[in-house]
């Protein structure tokens, strides 16, 4: 009986001295700084945070608010608004006769999980080759590599974006800025 329990506790107690383990050094031997947690859900960090008014428009559109102030957790890849504008010109992402292009849009930029930029960091570095891949809820996969310091997110549609600005840890997920869409949408017919 003591074996069995040992077998099945010693995965657990890995996982758990792994969180312990502390974290990825930044050059220069300093410690790399992890965004605190909100009690905010991740539908009320996109509201508050800067610079994703388009986004949090779009999940409104897409009916996804609900899902995105529910249990989770998730990691949004969330494009920034000049994102909308250089990666989709004249696609109207907020408007209601797109709201299945919004959801489809808004399941190909989360992954299930709550993924710290220092935590995809160390993923990529633990990689033989170099990068790794997520599974998006959109069932896409989504490589993430390094370009000097820089972490580029590419999907399966050769889409890239760069993660920027500062991650948000809400109650239920991660909210990853990116500088691009990870989709190539349709361009409207004129």
């Amino acid at each position: 009986m003591r074996t069995i329990m040992r077998r099945a506790l010693t995965p657990l107690a890995v996982i758990m001295l792994a969180a312990c383990g502390g974290g990825d050094d930044k050059a220069g031997g300093e410690k790399a700084e992890q965004a605190q947690p909100s009690s905010r859900t991740l539908a009320a960090t996109l509201q508050a945070a800067a610079g994703n008014d388009t986004l949090g428009e779009v999940v409104s559109n897409a009916g996804l608010t609900g899902v995105l102030e529910g249990v989770g957790p998730y990691t949004v890849f969330a494009p920034t608004d000049a994102a909308f504008t250089t990666g989709a010109p004249g696609a109207d992402f907020t408007d209601e006769t797109m709201r299945a292009q919004s959801a489809a849009l808004l399941r190909a930029h989360i992954v299930p999980g709550a993924l710290s930029r220092q935590d995809i960091a160390a993923a990529i570095e633990r990689a033989g080759n170099g990068s790794v891949e997520m599974r998006t809820m959109a069932d896409g996969l989504l490589t993430f590599t390094r370009d000097g310091e820089a972490i580029v997110v590419t999907a399966g549609n050769g889409a890239r974006a760069r993660l920027t600005g500062e991650e948000a840890v809400a109650s239920n997920g991660v909210l990853q800025p990116v500088d691009g869409l990870l989709v190539k949408p349709d361009t409207p017919a004129t």
